[in-house]
């Protein structure tokens, strides 16, 4: 299934649902309708472990509105924790010249910094380096505490795009990340979760950033450095993982920063991640 949160015309309230496909339109179908009003968000379906309920709900069911109507949300609006991982790819790492370290790089990001697929990146007043880093985001789909690597992948519910937009001046104030990393409406998620049992091998993905339509970043998701399983058990090994919760794995070679000359995201550009068989997240940048 293909999951969305999104906003409706005339709601101020916001609804999760399944994207359906008839033709060349996409619709959703309204999750919480489908289910009785059993459940209100993704986050709640997890939590309840219902994805195989909410499937059956809405086999087969006409949308109840076409994507191009609703605005959409980050795919789980509301996570507890949002772990980002740091230098994770080879090419980034070289790029950055930073030695190999033993263990991830983990960082924060706050569920409110996040924006959805077709929302504007707004990039801060306080910057004039604001940079793009292309992602695989890994969504919880079960309490996960001291989980080992070959049990890593029962507790995954999914995968979607992320753009974890980076002030890096701010980044750099410290050896800590966390400022740069928390702007407001920096962090692209979307455009839609995608379960975890339509993907045969997400290691076998490609994840491609685009500004502007010119090739940015390219690379295969098996070129993590510490993979998806390893990951989930190094992060549950100090805090337990909740239904709904993220890890963005990190990005690869080629981001603005150290390209030569540097470039950095002005007012107008575009920036889009994509991940075969995942999906395209698109974001416009705005000035503050």
């Amino acid at each position: 299934m293909r999951l969305v949160s999104y906003m409706s015309e005339g709601s101020d309230e916001p609804r999760f649902g399944r994207i359906v496909t008839d033709g060349a339109t996409e619709g959703v179908v309204d999750g919480c309708g489908a289910t009785g009003g059993r459940f209100r968000s993704v986050r709640e379906v997890l939590a309840a472990g219902a994805l195989r309920e909410l499937a059956a709900a809405t086999e087969g069911r006409a949308a109840d509105l076409p994507v191009a109507s609703v605005t959409l949300l980050p795919p789980v609006p509301d996570p507890a924790k949002i772990i980002c991982v740091g230098v994770n790819y080879r090419s980034h790492l070289d790029e950055t010249r930073r030695p190999d370290n033993a263990h991830p790089t983990l960082f924060s990001r706050f569920p409110d910094t996040q924006i959805g697929h077709d929302q504007p990146a707004v990039r801060p007043a306080e910057t004039s380096r604001f940079d793009y880093e292309g992602e695989l985001a890994v969504v919880i789909g079960a309490r996960a505490d001291h989980v080992p690597e070959a049990e890593a992948a029962q507790v995954v519910a999914g995968y979607s795009c992320y753009d974890d937009l980076s002030v890096r001046d701010w980044q750099r104030h410290t050896s800590q990340f966390l400022p740069g990393k928390n702007f407001r409406a920096t962090g692209g998620f979307g455009p839609w979760l995608v379960t975890a049992d339509e993907v045969d091998d997400i290691s076998a993905a490609t994840l491609r950033t685009r500004v502007n339509g010119e090739l940015r970043q390219e690379a295969s998701i098996s070129q993590l450095i510490f993979g998806i399983p390893e990951l989930i058990a190094y992060i549950t090994t100090f805090t337990v993982l909740a239904p709904g919760d993220v890890i963005v794995t990190g990005t690869p070679g080629g981001v603005g920063l150290f390209r030569d000359p540097p470039v950095f995201l002005a007012d107008g550009d575009l920036v889009e991640v994509e991940i075969t068989g995942i999906g395209r997240l698109v974001n416009p940048v705005v000035a503050a």
